[in-house]
C-alpha cells in the first residue's frame, strides 16, 4: 500500500509539473484548479519539486514556473543525444516506405558529409559511403542545409566557387540564391542530377534544439525511378520525417 501511494504522487507531481511547463505563471489556486487537486495536495508534490530546482515559485506573485533544475535536466539529455541514433527509426522507416536510398549528412561548410545511408538492397546502390564528402551546392541535403544558413555563410560558399559537375549543377550565384528561397519556401531541395548525371535527390532540414541547421535527411534513387512528378510527392514526406527527428532533437519549430 506504502508503495502504490509513492507511486500515485509521484504521478499526481508529474501531472503538475507537464501542467507548470505548458501554463507557466499560475498561482497556487489556479495551478490546482487546473489539474483537479486541492491547494494543499498541490502544495506537498510541489515542495520537493522546488527543492531540487524543478519548479520555482515567485514569492511576490505566488505564480509557479520551470525551475533551473529543468534547464539542466534538458541540457542533460541533450548532451547525450546521438544525431545517427535519434534518427536511425525514421532513416529506416523512410527507405522502407519509398524503397529508395536514404541519406543522413552534417555540415561541414562548405561540404555535407554523409554519416549514415540506409539502402534498398534490391535497387542499384548509390556510390556515395559513409565518411564521403560532397559539395553543398549541388546536393539535396547542401541546399537543404545552406537555406537556412546566415546570409554571410551562403556568401562564404559562393565565394568559394561553384565547381559543376553535370550540366545541370547550378553554378551561377544568384539562381542558387533564388533555388534556396524555392528551399525556404517549400521546405525541402531537390538535387536534379546536378551532381550525378542520373540521380535525383530530395532532402530536407533538420533543426537542432537551437533551431539551427547543421544536418539534413534525403532520399536518392536513378531519375529514371525518381521522377519529377516524383519528387512533388516525396518532397512532403521527407520534410515531414525531418521534422520528426528535428523535435527529437528538441527542436521547437
Amino acid at each position: 500500500m506504502h508503495e502504490r501511494n509513492q507511486s500515485a504522487s509521484l504521478r499526481r507531481a508529474l501531472v503538475v509539473l507537464e501542467h507548470v511547463r505548458d501554463h507557466a505563471g499560475l498561482t497556487l489556486t489556479q495551478l490546482a484548479d487546473a489539474v483537479g487537486l486541492t491547494k494543499s495536495t498541490v502544495l506537498r508534490l510541489a515542495t520537493p519539486l522546488i527543492e531540487t530546482g524543478l519548479l520555482h515559485r515567485d514569492r511576490k506573485s505566488g505564480a509557479y514556473h520551470l525551475g533551473p533544475g529543468a534547464l539542466q535536466l534538458g541540457q542533460a539529455y541533450l548532451a547525450t543525444l546521438d544525431l545517427r541514433t535519434v534518427a536511425a527509426e525514421e532513416t529506416h522507416r523512410l527507405a522502407e516506405e519509398v524503397g529508395e536510398t536514404v541519406h543522413l549528412v552534417v555540415y561541414d561548410a562548405p561540404h555535407v558529409v554523409y554519416i549514415d545511408k540506409v539502402e534498398n538492397q534490391t535497387n542499384v546502390r548509390m556510390a556515395s559511403r559513409i565518411g564521403s564528402r560532397g559539395p553543398a551546392h549541388s546536393t539535396a541535403v547542401g541546399k537543404a542545409i545552406l537555406a537556412w544558413q546566415p546570409e554571410q555563410a551562403i556568401s562564404s560558399v559562393i565565394a568559394l566557387g561553384l565547381p559543376r559537375h553535370t550540366k545541370h549543377t547550378i553554378t551561377d550565384p544568384a539562381l542558387l540564391l533564388k533555388e534556396l528561397a524555392r528551399v525556404r519556401q517549400r521546405g525541402y531541395a531537390v538535387d536534379d542530377r546536378e551532381n550525378e548525371p542520373e540521380v535525383r535527390c530530395v532532402a530536407a532540414p533538420i533543426f537542432n534544439h537551437h533551431d539551427t541547421v547543421a544536418s539534413a535527411i534525403s532520399v536518392s534513387g536513378l531519375s529514371s525511378r525518381i521522377t519529377a512528378a516524383g519528387v512533388r510527392q516525396l518532397g512532403p514526406l521527407v520534410a515531414r520525417t525531418a521534422t520528426t527527428i528535428s523535435r527529437k532533437l528538441g527542436s521547437t519549430r
